[in-house]
């Protein structure tokens, strides 16, 4: 593989849902590259496209909704070519996905050494005993104590944290290239989700995994992404590096949501907020799908705007972007 070939690139990707109203598309044009060793933080309101992105990247879109447009190139490879066959021979073994929801890993019926045995000999030719110590070993990783008493247990034994726990260690087991994140330490608490990101953040340094973390929390993505994707309203409004997007945002959207985090706010001061809702993906505004909720809107905006690059390496789909050095208004 060339070493300018990027482990995973989005381009134009589009997915839609069927509805009575007529398609609509729930990620709309969203591009995006992830290359080895490199996390991505893909961050934005419940309600944005995040998930959906990720559930397309790795072909699990479900009826009635589908990729309707764009490619998802992994090393180079577009996996809309891919048979299904194929598909589920990356998954797990190249490509891994963890999901919000650990039952959507972990089947409820099975003891957990017999599900993560199989995660292991469905790719590798290795012993059970060579893939028991894996297992115990992964476990312990994600901090789940007595390790061997715990692999004889059923889901149904643990709590939902311990459960998302064995769901991130079934995700690390073999060491993949790309692992897809959807909020997955949202149930667990600071000082395991502490241990779990250091974890990560030492597979991809050691193993050149990519790593796409999806989130709306901004206090995790500052510690461990090396970039950040802002998407609203499915689609990517701003990306840069993580010091470029948090220290210097430049979209309005992306402004509120620094905003909005108490701790940027002196003590004693209101807290500021983004008015309004997420508008629903049936009555998008005309244009800039923002626009309606943003301070700097004006006539401009009815029109879509495109991506600019207004710094190397920091790019937002906005026709009036916070700038370096611009006073910036305060909301009252």
């Amino acid at each position: 593989m060339p070493e300018h070939t990027p482990t995973l690139a989005v381009e134009d990707l589009r997915t839609v849902f069927r509805s009575k109203a007529g398609d609509v598309a729930a990620v709309d044009g969203v591009s995006f590259s992830v290359d080895r060793g490199e996390v991505l933080g893909l961050v934005g309101e419940s309600g944005s496209g995040k998930s959906v992105t990720g559930f397309s990247i790795i072909g699990l879109v479900d009826p009635p909704g589908r990729v309707a447009g764009g490619r998802v190139l992994y090393k180079g490879r577009d996996l809309a070519g891919l048979s299904e066959a194929r598909m589920r021979a990356l998954r797990g073994r190249e490509i891994a996905m963890i999901f919000q929801d650990p039952m959507m890993t972990l089947n409820p019926v099975l003891r957990i050494d017999t599900q993560m045995i199989e995660a292991i000999r469905a790719h590798e030719r290795v012993s059970e005993k060579a893939a028991r110590a894996r297992c115990r070993d992964a476990l312990g990783r994600v901090g789940i104590p007595a390790p061997d008493e715990r692999l004889t247990a059923y889901p149904h034994q643990f709590s939902g944290g311990m459960r998302q726990r064995v769901a991130i260690a079934i995700a690390l087991l073999n060491a993949p290239d790309l692992i897809i994140a959807d909020e997955p330490t949202t149930a667990l608490d600071v000082t395991v989700q502490a241990q779990i990101l250091y974890e990560v953040q030492a597979l991809c340094r050691d193993t050149g995994t990519a790593l796409i973390w999806i989130t709306h929390d901004l206090a995790v993505v500052a510690g461990l992404a090396d970039r950040i994707a802002v998407m609203y309203a499915g689609k990517v409004v701003e990306t840069g590096s993580t010091d470029q997007v948090l220290d210097h945002p430049m979209h309005p959207y992306t402004h509120g949501l620094i905003g909005s985090v108490p701790s940027e706010n002196r003590r004693g001061q209101r807290l500021s907020q983004i008015p309004g809702m997420t508008p629903s993906p049936l009555a998008l505004p005309s244009g800039c799908a923002f626009r309606t909720r943003c301070p700097r809107a004006d006539a401009a905006c009815r029109q879509p705007p495109d991506m600019v690059e207004r710094v190397p390496g920091h790019a937002a789909r906005c026709f009036h972007p916070h700038l370096t050095g611009e006073a910036v208004e305060v909301p009252a």
